[in-house]
């Protein structure tokens, strides 16, 4: 009753903006926690006394962590409802940031931001669900886009509060931190009701008329809650046995493959360790180590915002492919310039960045904004969680491997071989969304699953 009431008293027309923005912030934590690590490592390293393998594990503890959390992350946003799963992330983050931010040795770091990375995992798989059982067709693209908005928010926040705290090396700081956003995003996020779908799959259809008429007063709430219950009705299992079946098999093989490729091809090499890249470019000093990233991260959330505003007009292919086709070309430059010289300075040096930011810039306008619209959408309601589960498990499963060895990697075949890696996976990338991707523009959720079973064509196709 008190969140109805609370959520009434907004005018009509922004009940819906309200809701996604509520679920988006949490997009927040999860940009801030990757970007404070790579400033953090900067100053703990030699506080610590941390070697190159030690770095790699205190940065790989989060994403393992993130895992173990996107694995669960289905059930339990079936079991007790995407915003109590949302509710619990945003609380418990707050308390692992500190217990991170007061940890005495390499062990007890470790354990907090394996937690942290729980919380983590969960947030990534739900966020993108709950989003899309609470939107439009014709803007649900936008409003799932606008997750990553927040998190490259999250990023550029992290890298400048490294930047503030530099001077004094505080890195414990830096960690503790990030539990004021956690905080403030668990104030919003419980005044939000549950989505209509969730409610309709646990058989409360009074609240979910209720949630209906709150966020799209001039919807049919009836008729959409017999059309989700008519989906929920014709599908049987639900499970990962279910998704390994025709007709979804594909639909699974295509979301495990984006996921894998998403982070193989590198992102987060750069969020986590740009301070080291750049180290090796020929920056020096604080604002060129921190600062720097972090002006990277403004023009990404450009491009994220170029993509909110065609991933709904001009449809998801388009973007993805030619996000790719940016990444490939910002890896051919950084190999061109990690060759011409080891020796950087004055145009090496400004291509380099150059090469970063188109790097950069290309993964978020492809990537990085269309990945919380695929995990949302390749599944009917009642898979929805699991696929969205499996897409970010094989995601972060990447990611570990990227934040495990890049360092390493880096080290010992150098920048032009680095890249020469990462190009390669863009290569692969693109080849394979080129086959697979749907395009799902204007689709309803439950429209999409018509795609699979056609075997990857839409029934009007010939």
């Amino acid at each position: 009753m008190g969140t109805a009431t609370t959520i009434a008293t907004k005018a009509p027309a922004r009940l819906g903006l309200f809701v996604a923005i509520t679920a988006a912030s949490v997009g927040v934590i999860y940009g801030y926690d990757m970007s404070n690590i790579a400033g953090a490592l900067l100053f703990m390293t030699s506080d610590l006394g941390l070697t190159t393998h030690q770095q790699e594990l205190i940065t790989t503890a989060v994403v393992i962590g993130s895992i173990a959390g996107a694995i669960g992350a289905g059930w339990l946003a079936n079991a007790i409802g995407r915003k109590k799963s949302m509710v619990l992330v945003a609380g418990t983050y707050g308390v692992f940031a500190v217990l991170s931010a007061l940890s005495t040795s390499v062990p007890m770091l470790l354990g907090a931001r394996f937690l942290l990375g729980i919380t983590i995992g969960i947030s990534i798989v739900v966020v993108p669900v709950f989003v899309a059982e609470s939107a439009p067709a014709k803007n649900r693209g936008a409003l799932l886009v606008a997750y990553q908005v927040a998190t490259v928010i999250g990023i550029i926040l992290g890298y400048l509060a490294a930047y503030a705290l530099s001077a004094t090396e505080s890195w414990r700081w830096m960690l503790g931190l990030a539990a004021i956003p956690a905080f403030l995003t668990t104030l919003l996020l419980l005044r939000m009701p549950d989505t209509a779908r969730w409610y309709v799959l646990k058989g409360r259809i009074d609240k979910a008329r209720e949630t209906l008429r709150l966020i799209e007063p001039a919807s049919d709430a009836d008729a959409e809650i017999a059309e989700i219950t008519r989906s929920l009705k014709t599908e049987s299992g639900g499970g990962f046995r279910e998704m390994l079946r025709k007709p979804f098999v594909r639909a699974t093989a295509f979301v495990v493959g984006l996921g894998f490729a998403i982070q193989i091809t590198g992102i987060n090499a750069i969020v986590y360790y740009s301070p080291r890249l750049f180290e090796k470019m020929g920056f020096h000093g604080n604002f060129s180590l921190l600062v720097l990233p972090a002006l990277i991260q403004v023009a990404a959330l450009l491009a994220v915002f170029v993509s909110l505003s065609l991933v709904d007009k001009v449809g998801r292919r388009p973007i993805l492919l030619g996000g790719i086709a940016m990444m490939i070309a910002a890896n051919a430059l950084l190999i061109g310039v990690f060759l011409t010289s080891s020796d950087f300075g004055g145009l090496l040096t400004a291509l380099g960045f150059f090469g970063v930011l188109l790097f950069t810039v290309g993964f978020t306008f492809g990537f990085g904004s269309l990945v919380w619209v695929y995990a949302g959408e390749s599944f009917p309601a009642r898979l929805r969680s699991m696929g969205s589960s499996t897409m970010l498990t094989s995601d972060l499963v990447a990611n570990a491997i990227i934040a495990a060895f890049f360092l390493t990697m880096l080290n010992s075949l150098g920048g032009a071989g680095t890249f020469a890696v990462f190009g390669l996976f863009a290569v692969l990338s693109f080849a394979f969304v080129y086959k697979m991707a749907p395009e799902t523009k204007g689709k309803h959720l439950e429209e999409i699953q018509e795609f699979w079973v056609n075997g990857g064509k839409w029934e009007s196709s010939k």
